[in-house]
């Protein structure tokens, strides 16, 4: 009888104080909602992988839609400062906080998504290193090339811009709007929707993979694409983790996390981006949009617009301190490296 006791006694306590490893909890934080692809399919994708490899010990909570307070552009100060361990956001809404990583903003820039993201998330491990040092890289991606959405008037040549009130992502798109002859307006991608039905934008710029999340294809009627192999533009996103967060954990966790990073995870993103393209696209059609294909003179001299606002941040980013010549061939080739892969 003694003998079951101590038994019971050694399974009760002992077995729980070495046997069975603390679980890690990862705080994860997002400004776009639980049901978009970029939560539901690949930020949960990746923490099932985490969650799997170590055997239930790494737990990444999800908190989407800016639940745990403030706005999408202090998602990258929370995550560097420690508030939260992980976020998912865009680079373009801090401008000028990575200098670097603004040359994939560039108009006529971007491919498919899938080489885009191989290309920006090398160009982050190499010349674009400095903009990510304070944090853990996790990857980074952009989404397939945008396209030009507005309520009611479909834009089939340079000049249909004019007058317009069209929503831009990030800097480099707003001062090409600007110089299409539009009247941008800066903002993230939430508030898109309500400033669309307070009239206070026309419009604006987004690929089609985030529009069902915000229903903007029942909000726009009027959807202006572009022909050829380089996308109007893209923008570059950042999966990042807190450093300290990342260094305090086991060697055994700092390998699961570092198995299900870098330019693999880039690649996987990549082409969610782009498959998200065609089912997104096929509800605007359902929801009765006008198409319309820039190509021919139209999108030459578009073209032009973009190549003299690429030479204009060359000469910004060298007044920075940058060489923003190198930077631009070094995405181009970059870019086609991947294409060809």
């Amino acid at each position: 009888m003694k003998r079951i006791v101590w038994l019971l006694i050694f399974i009760i306590y002992l077995i729980p104080a070495h046997g069975i490893a603390e679980k890690i909890v990862l705080r994860y934080h997002s400004f776009l909602p639980l049901l978009h692809s970029s939560n539901s399919q690949f930020v949960k994708s990746w923490a099932e992988r985490l969650n799997e490899e170590s055997n239930g010990e790494l737990v990444v909570e999800m908190y989407t839609s800016m639940q745990l307070g403030g706005k999408p552009p202090q998602l990258v100060d929370q995550v560097r400062d420690g508030v939260v361990d992980v976020i998912w956001t865009v680079a373009g809404y801090t401008p000028g906080r990575f200098p670097r990583l603004e040359v994939f903003d560039l108009p006529f820039m971007s491919a498919t998504a899938l080489a885009t993201s191989q290309a920006s998330h090398e160009f982050a491990e190499t010349l674009g290193k400095e903009d990510l040092v304070e944090y853990k890289v996790l990857a980074v991606h952009v989404h397939a090339p945008g396209t030009i959405h507005t309520k009611k008037d479909l834009i089939t040549s340079i000049e249909d811009f004019n007058g317009l009130k069209l929503r831009g992502p990030t800097r480099a798109i707003t001062k090409l709007l600007a110089g299409l002859g539009a009247t941008p307006v800066g903002m993230p991608v939430p508030q898109v929707a309500p400033s669309l039905s307070k009239g206070v934008i026309d419009g604006m710029v987004v690929p089609w993979e985030v529009m069902p999340s915000f229903k903007l294809h029942e909000l726009t009627k009027a959807h202006t694409e572009v022909s050829g192999d380089r996308g109007l533009y893209t923008t570059p996103f950042l999966f990042l983790m807190n450093k300290s967060r990342y260094d305090s954990l086991s060697n055994e966790h700092k390998k699961i996390i570092d198995r299900n990073s870098g330019i693999e995870l880039a690649k996987i993103a990549g082409q969610l981006w782009d498959d998200m393209e065609v089912p997104a696209r096929k509800l605007a059609e359902q929801a009765g949009g006008q198409f319309f294909q820039l190509s021919g003179d139209s999108l030459k001299r578009i073209k032009l617009v973009g190549e003299k606002m690429t030479e204009a941040w060359i000469l910004s980013a060298n007044k920075n301190g940058l060489n923003g010549k190198k930077l631009v061939e070094e995405a181009q080739t970059l870019i086609k490296k991947y294409e060809n892969k």
